[in-house]
């Protein structure tokens, strides 16, 4: 499982001219699912997202969670995070899951968010074709992987 997390002023993700998803303070996660995924990738993954400490305390040092500032979080389902680009100029997709398996992992990974967070996690549609905006506050971006935990 891949995700980007970026530190947000606000975010909405919009289909068809309709929000889907919105918030103000806190994080936007794109979130991408490959075939080897577990229960295990989402919990590390959500415990490391809701805790991480990418916020600024009272002394402008990066010292505070998403949860310390009483932030929300929006999370976008995105399998190009799989993209692979070793050959040729056309990104192949082959390591992204199919919808049947990855849309319940992602309905999971947003529900494993709720838990960790107690907050009710704004969401995209799966599959859909999403609008989505934000203002990335710093720029604070963070790409983790759980086949790959740095």
């Amino acid at each position: 499982m891949r995700a980007v997390i970026q530190r947000v002023k606000e975010a909405c993700v919009r289909v068809d001219g309709k929000i889907t998803g919105q918030i103000e303070k806190g994080l936007l996660v794109l979130v991408g699912v490959e075939d080897a995924d577990t229960d295990e990738d989402i919990e590390w993954l959500t415990k490391k997202i809701a805790g991480m400490r990418i916020f600024d305390d009272e002394n402008g040092v990066m010292n505070l969670s998403v949860m310390d500032i009483d932030g929300r979080i929006l999370a976008v389902s995105q399998f190009t995070l799989f993209g692979s680009t070793k050959k040729g100029n056309r990104p192949s997709w082959i390591r992204a899951s199919k919808g049947p398996f990855a849309e319940p992992m992602y309905e999971k990974f947003c529900q494993a968010l709720e838990r960790e967070t107690g907050k009710k996690t704004e969401k995209g549609i799966f599959g859909a074709d999403m609008k989505v905006s934000l203002l990335n506050d710093g720029p604070v971006t963070i790409i983790m992987d759980t086949k790959n935990k740095e």
